[in-house]
């Protein structure tokens, strides 16, 4: 509510004849960085991707439509998708080889495109080389020139206004799950079936076209394009807005786009009548103040707006939404996860050292052994998140090793982490429905177009049944980060189950938990277990495993060195010695 009454109170600013051109221009250059800034939101502040060649982009619809329009007359507006297509070539191109980069190297990555295509633009004699092109039309609606400030305003506000509502839209969707998901690492992600590097290329096609669609709007109010604005310095200053409005929320870009604007149009005023005209020191204290922004206050300054913001805390759940369709479970007894020989070696170190193991249908299997023994690696070797060395993984009759994570979490199998894997800034709710990204369909235009309502709805109601399920029905709606260790061992359960797997593979479940914790977990396994579900876990509590698993295997030094009932191992001499020494 607050966001439309901010619009509409923004719509009337060039209508009142007291308002000064000059503060309408820096309007329409706020809208311009803003369109770019929220691209970045969501690729830096989001995804997780830090860019510095967004001013590139800009470049891209600028010359596209400069070029269509003054050599060969084409309209502005139909120079639009012209400019959009080449970006999309462009940014397809260029984000199939820089996403696949981590670490340091994404941002190098773009630094060294971002500097290449700008001396680029200079070079072509098409483009103009250095001077450009100038005598580019504004734009027209129904024959009327939008020529001057006040006129194009209201074209480049209301491109802002349906970035900002699409944006939103997209966030708060499966799509929009997943693209967070990309901030916690991609092992969490792709194991619950996230394709991380075709999401990764979605994030950062979605940021250039909008960084595009500014550019085009450049060129139409500047009526001329030359290199400079499209350099790294520009793609500097758009990360600054990012930054020091907030990263986490697309209204913030806006927010974070005036801050910066209106600053340097300051010092612009202000230094020269304090400290003359012998130097320019505009650059010196923009960078300071920034460098104190970002150092104070490092996840932007829109958190002191978004304290006087009323905080809605409504769920998203609809109560009548159709079930989601539930997976098949195989015949009880039935061999549904067989490890044969598997060995995993890193480089001299052998940590997996040729081990057997199978889980049969309904079946909770325990995989123990002392610290070091190999009981993780195993794991991540059978949801696929390590390659194997030697030795064979099959699931349900069909091999899987090699298998990419998502797609063994395709065929049923879903997992938590030794160390919890959950996104701190999301709610409760909203990480426990990424583990049904899989059940969903809805892609990027569904999201932005608010289209995938439905399906939204009827992965929200399931999630929220999980959630109830695991006893964490209080905390739905609360910060994943407020969560203590044991609840998040609970959520990541609650995540895995929304994926609705026959094989649910838990690393450590009740770690963290209290003695009643554990009680109400083994209670929820044992329910899981009647309703079919198999589970393999590994833990190190005994009297947790002894009174609750079927079959128990157990690891020293990477070797499987026992397996059996919980009675049998437990008086197994081999066993004794692993735990507690030869001379015990």
């Amino acid at each position: 509510m607050i966001f439309w009454l901010a619009a509409v109170a923004l719509a009337v600013v060039p209508l009142i004849p007291a308002v000064p051109v000059y503060w309408v221009t820096l309007l329409d250059n706020i809208g311009l960085a803003a369109l770019v800034v929220i691209g970045l939101v969501l690729l830096t502040g989001v995804g997780g991707m830090t860019s510095f060649g967004q001013a590139t982009f800009c470049g891209f619809g600028a010359y596209a439509t400069a070029l269509l329009t003054t050599q060969y007359g084409v309209s502005p507006w139909l120079t639009l998708f012209v400019a959009l297509a080449v970006t999309l070539a462009v940014a397809l191109a260029l984000g199939f080889i820089t996403v696949r980069l981590s670490g340091h190297y994404l941002p190098l990555g773009t630094i060294a495109w971002g500097i290449a295509i700008y001396y680029l633009f200079g070079k072509l004699e098409i483009l103009g080389r250095n001077d450009g092109i100038t005598g580019i039309p504004p734009l027209s609606v129904a024959g009327y020139q939008l020529s001057d400030s006040r006129s194009v305003f209201y074209v480049i506000w209301a491109f802002v206004l349906a970035a900002c509502v699409a944006t939103s839209n997209l966030l708060d969707s499966r799509m929009g799950r997943a693209i967070r998901a990309l901030r916690g690492g991609t092992r969490a992600a792709e194991a619950f079936g996230v394709d991380t590097a075709r999401v990764k290329l979605i994030v950062f096609v979605y940021a250039a076209l909008l960084a595009s669609v500014s550019g085009w709007l450049y060129a139409h109010v500047q009526r001329a394009v030359t290199p400079t604005p499209f350099g790294i310095n520009a793609s500097i200053e758009y990360l600054f807005m990012a930054v020091a409005g907030g990263t986490g929320h697309v209204v913030a870009a806006i927010f974070g786009s005036t801050l910066v604007i209106l600053l340097k149009e300051a010092l612009q005023r202000i230094l020269p009548v304090l400290l003359g005209h012998t130097a320019n020191w505009e650059p010196v204290v923009f960078g300071a103040v920034l460098v104190l922004i970002l150092q104070k206050w490092p996840g932007g300054l829109w958190m002191f707006v978004e304290r006087l913001l009323p905080q809605s805390l409504a769920p998203k759940i609809t109560a009548d939404a159709a079930p989601l369709p539930v997976r098949s479970l195989p015949a009880r007894g039935s061999n549904l996860l067989s490890l044969e020989r598997v060995r995993k070696a890193f480089q001299g170190l052998v940590a997996v050292n040729d081990v057997d193991l199978s889980v049969r249908s309904g079946d909770i299997v325990a995989l123990i052994g002392p610290n070091g023994a190999g009981k993780s690696t195993t794991f991540n070797l059978a949801s696929g998140l390590l390659p194997l060395t030697a030795g064979t993984v099959s699931f349900d009759g069909v091999r899987i090793d090699g298998e990419a994570p998502r797609r063994i979490a395709a065929r049923g199998m879903a997992r938590t982490f030794q160390h919890v894997k959950v996104l701190p800034d999301m709610s409760v709710l909203d990480n426990v429905a990424l583990g049904a990204h899989l059940r969903g369909k809805a892609g990027v235009l569904s999201a932005t177009f608010r289209l995938d309502r439905a399906e939204e709805a009827r992965i929200m109601a399931d999630a929220a049944r999980q959630i109830e399920r695991v006893g964490l029905k209080d905390q739905m709606l609360l910060q994943a980060g407020s969560l203590a260790l044991g609840q998040l061992r609970i959520l990541e359960i609650a995540r895995a189950l929304c994926l609705d797997p026959q094989l649910l593979l838990l690393d450590e479940p009740a770690a963290g938990l209290r003695h009643f914790e554990k009680q109400q977990l083994a209670r929820l396994l044992s329910q899981l277990r009647d309703e079919g579900m198999s589970i393999l876990l590994v833990e190190h509590d005994m009297g947790f495993v002894m009174g609750l698993t079927d079959h128990i295997v157990v690891l020293d030094f990477g070797m499987r060195i026992a397996a059996g009932s919980p009675e049998e191992i437990r008086a197994n001499p081999a066993v004794i010695e692993a735990y507690l020494g030869a001379s015990a």
